[in-house]
């Protein structure tokens, strides 16, 4: 308002001056000499100029910024679309706003008679609704119940917002006190931030004051910079430079005389320079962004923690250290990406048997070990570890957790392999696709849980090399084992299995 202000208090001056130096014949001259209220005009229009110039250089990163907004909410609307809905929603708001339409003609792999059937009941269109043919294919369609659902969703998400920022300054949240607005540290986040937070976590509910006094500053400051920030500083230099050469300064004059000190801060800042432009292209091109998994050239693997226009820092995947490398080396150097648009990573198990087993029963008690696996593993909010064509939750009438969506290639799995003739061993090979590379060694671990229990079912033998003497008693060494079952069950009540069984995910 205040730069709208100044125009028009400079402009209706100008205008005065300009109308009231019309009807002045004395003010008329043939020279190319500026009288005194000309040049007093000509300064006000520069005002103007400047004035101008500065708001629109704020004005189209607000636009800018206004639209990269709104594609985000829209691609946050397909989510929720997908999904069916959010777990902090109101009620059951996807069916409030879309309907389902069963399909007219017989969906494949049904028969007719189970078809008909599921049409009568709430529970069978229910089971229709979320069922997927054997490509992985939905059936039938929704047809929207309100005008606008985009904005029917907006409004809900609002509401969300809104109720979080009521429990942290009212003091009904985990901290068990009100929260203020504005604190340093920041303790609530803006709404910006919220949004980025939900995209994060899956889009899970946001427990107020769940973390740390701040935890929302940084995560402010953690969002990703666009590239646009830079936008106001050179449309107000053009605008300035413009200014100059309407006032008769000659610009190649300027910019000689400017250039000896524009080529020493230039050398002096050539490093700062390159990590903002390679910044600037990172960001651009999207080579890798933050929680992408990467390897650097050295070897390091690790997790991109934040990208800064002058330092990248990535964290170790086990968590052990924080590599901090100049941005600039990040864009000629060679990194391999196991994030980016890749949606299928194996996870690998090799496994020796003894010679005594049957090969062919081998791989088949494999196959069971990872179908069993397809189903168990999960993280720890209940979505399944391994890609494949048809969620199991659809099988329990339940909605996808995800794990068959964007699947695109035949991925029939678990694949078996008789890998090799070992000097004591049968060497096989188990491979299940998994969503992502950390995911990777969850699935293996509990992989290597699921076939030691299916190896002791079926006496499936993992044997000792043969090149060692070997003169136990198996029998003997059983029973010994057994007589401390009692002692090892009491650990593990006291202590627990760790990772093994919690399904923390990565």
């Amino acid at each position: 308002m205040l730069a709208f202000f100044a125009i028009g208090l400079v402009s209706s001056v100008n205008a005065y001056i300009q109308a009231f130096e019309l009807f002045d014949e004395q003010a008329v001259t043939l020279t190319d000499e500026l009288s005194p209220s000309q040049t007093f005009a000509k300064i006000l229009n520069t005002i103007n100029i400047l004035v101008i110039g500065y708001t629109i250089s704020h004005l189209i990163p607000i636009a800018l910024n206004k639209r990269e907004k709104t594609i985000l909410e829209r691609e946050d609307f397909e989510s929720w679309k997908e999904l069916k809905g959010f777990k902090d929603d109101d009620g059951d708001l996807f069916h409030k706003i879309f309907k389902w339409v069963p399909p007219k003609i017989l969906p494949e792999d049904l028969t007719k008679e189970e078809f008909e059937k599921n049409l009568q009941t709430k529970e069978g269109l229910d089971f229709l609704e979320n069922y997927r043919t054997s490509k992985g294919v939905s059936i039938g369609s929704y047809e929207k119940l309100v005008s606008d659902p985009l904005e029917e969703w907006k409004k809900s998400v609002r509401k969300k917002y809104e109720q979080y920022f009521d429990d942290c300054i009212s003091g009904n949240n985990q901290a068990g006190r009100k929260l203020v607005p504005g604190t340093k540290p920041q303790e609530i986040y803006p709404i910006d931030v919220w949004r980025e937070e939900k995209r994060q976590r899956g889009y899970d509910p946001i427990i107020p004051a769940s973390k740390p006094s701040g935890h929302a500053e940084l995560q402010e400051e953690r969002v990703p910079k666009s590239a646009k920030q830079v936008l106001p500083i050179g449309i107000f230099v053009a605008t300035v430079i413009g200014v100059v050469g309407w006032w008769g300064v000659d610009l190649f004059i300027l910019a000689t005389a400017t250039g000896g000190m524009a080529l020493g801060v230039g050398l002096a800042l050539k490093e700062t320079m390159e990590n903002y432009f390679a910044y600037i292209l990172i960001r651009k091109d999207k080579i890798f962004t933050e929680g992408d998994r990467v390897q650097l050239e050295s070897g390091y693997n690790g997790y991109v923690h934040r990208i800064t226009p002058r330092v990248t820092y990535v964290r170790h995947g086990l968590n052990e250290s924080l590599a901090i490398i100049p941005t600039r080396q990040l864009v000629s150097a060679e990194i391999i990406n196991y994030t980016k648009e890749i949606k299928l990573v194996p996870a690998i198990v090799d496994v020796g048997v003894s010679y005594l087993n049957d090969p062919k029963q081998v791989a088949a008690i494999l196959v069971k070990v990872g179908k069993r696996a397809l189903i168990e593993v999960k993280d720890s909010n209940g979505h399944h570890v391994a890609r494949q064509t048809r969620c199991p939750y659809l099988d329990q009438n339940k909605p996808s957790c995800g794990c068959d969506k964007d699947i695109h290639v035949d991925i029939a799995q678990p694949t078996v392999r008789f890998n090799k003739f070992n000097d004591s061993s049968l060497d096989f090979a188990i491979i299940v696709y998994v969503r992502d590379y950390g995911s990777q060694f969850k699935m293996k671990s509990d992989m290597r849980v699921i076939m030691y229990e299916e190896f002791k079912k079926y006496d499936i033998r993992i044997p000792w090399p043969i090149r060692t003497v070997y003169q136990g008693d198996e029998k003997r060494e059983a029973n010994e084992i057994a007589e401390h079952e009692s002692k090892r069950k009491q650990v593990i009540d006291e202590f627990g299995i760790g990772d093994l069984a919690r399904g923390e995910g990565d």
